[in-house]
């Protein structure tokens, strides 16, 4: 019985990690097969990273034009990763945000 319950936890670890696209290993067919990247959207993944591999979700979201949080979010749900690693939303939502150099209190003077 230990050992069926083992194999088969063993099968549904390995068909996750068959399942997931790496963001800087994929093929364009690979990038196309997930649910939401289509020929355009992948095409400007490859051509970003022509110039250096994505180092984390921040990095891939601040680089690639129509990705943002909730799209990652949704394509990490799909099984795309960067460097192996799922989209967490709070953390990389917060670096790949832009600064817009708005004071945040305004001054008044005297």
């Amino acid at each position: 019985m230990l050992k069926r319950i083992l194999s088969t936890l063993t099968l549904a670890v390995s068909l996750n990690a068959l399942a997931a696209v790496d963001v800087n290993d994929a093929a364009l067919a690979d990038l196309d097969s997930i649910k939401g990247i289509g020929p355009s959207t992948s095409a400007k993944i490859v051509e970003q990273r022509k110039s250096a591999k994505f180092k984390d979700w921040a990095d891939f979201i601040q680089r690639v034009p129509g990705i943002g949080t909730k799209r990652a979010t949704k394509l990490s749900d799909e099984g795309l990763t960067v460097n192996g690693q799922a989209f967490k939303g709070t953390e990389a939502a917060s670096t790949a945000k832009v600064s817009t150099n708005k004071p945040s209190e305004k001054t008044t003077k005297p």
